[in-house]
This record gives C-alpha cells, structure tokens and sequence, in this order.
C-alpha cells in the first residue's frame, strides 16, 4: 500500500490515472489496525485496477483537517481526482471497503 503524505497526497490521489482507496487511520486506533491486515490483502487483489493508499493521521494533521475528517477509521474513494464516497466509523467494515472498491470500477 502506498503511504500517503502531504507531498505526494495531490499526485497520488488527486492525479491518479486509477481510483483510489485511501485508508486514513491512528496508530492508536484499535479498529483500524485490526482491519490494516485485510486492507493489505484487498490491496493486493485490486492490483492494477485500483490504488490502495493509507495516511496517518497523526503524522498528517493539516492534509486531515482539509480533508474534513473528523475520527478514524475512515476511507475516502476517488475517481478522477474526485472524492466519490467516504464511510467512517462503524460504517468501516471488510464488506463496505470491498463494496465502495467495486463502485469506483463500475
């Protein structure tokens, strides 16, 4: 997964030929390190189709603050340079990833 910061945010989201999983997570964030493993793996099945990033938010506090995102964990999905949909807190689940994941495709 490729690590997101505000120096490559604008290129490898906003200017990404492919959609983009963008994972924004805390290292403190208990459900959001449970599910990084699984994450990973959806990574690697949409592999060529679409960009799996993650972004901490701790390291990242203004990108987040533009972003407008207000706790973890949460998942941004963009086509186009467009944010399409966002699903944060007990919204985040394998199956909603998986499900947002294939609406960029489509």
């Amino acid at each position: 997964m490729l690590v997101i910061n505000a120096d490559n945010h604008e290129a490898e989201i906003l200017k990404s030929e492919q959609p983009v999983v963008m994972d924004l997570w805390g290292p403190k964030c208990a459900p959001c390190l449970a599910l990084m493993p699984d994450v990973e793996a959806l990574a690697k099945e949409y592999a060529g189709k679409i960009k799996f990033a993650k972004l901490n938010v701790l390291e990242n506090r203004r990108l987040v603050i533009t972003l407008k995102v207000m706790g973890v964990p949460t998942f941004l999905f963009y086509k186009g340079g467009e944010q399409k949909e966002r699903i944060t807190g007990d919204q985040v689940t394998l199956k909603a990833i998986r499900a947002g994941a294939e609406r960029l495709l489509s």
